[in-house]
């Protein structure tokens, strides 16, 4: 195939490198448990040449970046889009471990500004496993970010020959390789043995319609996630913010219900607190009116609390005026 695209391949921590201490170790892979190392992006493409057939590939040769905190998102993103500016360069992989992978996702697709494919995949079974998930996932990564259709989708996951949008997708099993789905949405189309097909697009802002500019941020803002449950504490909401959160996401019961939590949030959403409503039952959008609504508090649409988190996260780089907020909420 001649001018085949030139696809950046990066990888952090997680199970997809991951060697076991046997063929049939699916449980043990950590280096502390096996003893061996992760492998290395050129490692991995080396073990399956045949990936030239659809790119040629090149790794990057910084350090392994972290995702644990969103400030590690922050270096990630930025670093990412620098790769991605280059004229050498047609697409990006992000290799990462499957616990938070949604949330990488969603964060790159609100601030990384490019039209370019940008593939995140994991696996949810080591490379060196019986049936593992990890070579079919990292070659059908690479074919999806070198299809030309991929192009101006925003960012994408790979896994289980499933693609789906970032904004949408969410890890739904422990073990199971079928773990990544579009719960309200559906997947955006299929890495098939013939060919990488798409059936819809995301409509909601993203990549290079975001508003969000990480250049001039340092720090991210602190946001935390409150679970609601019957028997909850809702002094952790004040503990949160004592702790220094300037945002939080309650992950609320039914349709968003605030619950034992109601009286504590409704005092600091009027100290300034800015507070968006999620809710824990993972399918179905929160609404900004009825029952659950609540007066100086954003709704969070269908975004799930891990994804809300992210979301006002970024929007208090911007604004603290809930009106603001509420319209990042509708947009993104």
């Amino acid at each position: 195939m001649p001018n085949k695209p030139r696809i950046m391949v990066m990888a952090g921590p997680g199970t997809l490198p991951s060697q076991g201490r046997d063929r049939m170790d699916l449980t043990h892979y950590n280096i502390k448990f096996s003893g061996k190392p992760r492998l290395t992006p050129r490692e991995m493409l080396d073990a399956w040449p045949e990936i030239s057939q659809f790119a040629e590939t090149c790794v990057d040769g910084g350090p392994v970046m972290e995702v644990a905190t969103h400030d590690d998102l922050r270096r990630l993103s930025l670093h990412i889009q620098e790769i991605l500016r280059r004229n050498d360069i047609d697409g990006l992989v992000w290799i990462q471990g499957t616990n938070a992978l949604e949330e990488t996702a969603f964060f790159l697709n609100l601030t990384v500004r490019s039209d370019k494919p940008l593939v995140v995949v994991g696996a949810q079974r080591p490379f060196t496993s019986i049936s593992t998930d990890a070579h079919l996932n990292l070659v059908n990564a690479i074919r999806v970010a070198a299809c030309a259709d991929t192009r101006g989708k925003g960012v994408v996951t790979v896994t289980n020959s499933e693609i789906n949008a970032a904004r949408d997708v969410t890890k739904t099993s422990t073990f199971q390789v079928q773990t990544f789905r579009s719960r309200d949405l559906g997947v955006m189309g299929y890495a098939d043995a013939d060919r990488i097909v798409y059936y819809r697009a995301p409509v909601r802002r993203h990549t290079t319609l975001s508003e969000f500019d990480l250049d001039s941020v340092k720090d991210m803002p602190r946001v935390e996630v409150l679970y609601g449950h019957t028997g909850a504490n809702p002094k952790l909401a004040r503990a949160a913010v004592d702790m220094g959160a300037q945002g939080l996401v309650m992950a609320g019961i039914g349709a968003g219900a605030l619950g034992v939590y109601t009286d504590e949030l409704q005092k600091l959403a009027a100290e300034g607190i800015v507070i968006a409503r999620s809710a824990r039952v993972g399918e179905g959008r929160v609404l900004n009116i009825g029952n659950t609504f609540e007066e100086g508090m954003a709704a969070a649409d269908n975004l799930n609390p891990q994804k809300a988190a992210l979301l006002l996260a970024l929007g208090l780089t911007r604004t603290h005026n809930i009106n603001e907020i509420q319209r990042m909420f509708d947009e993104y």
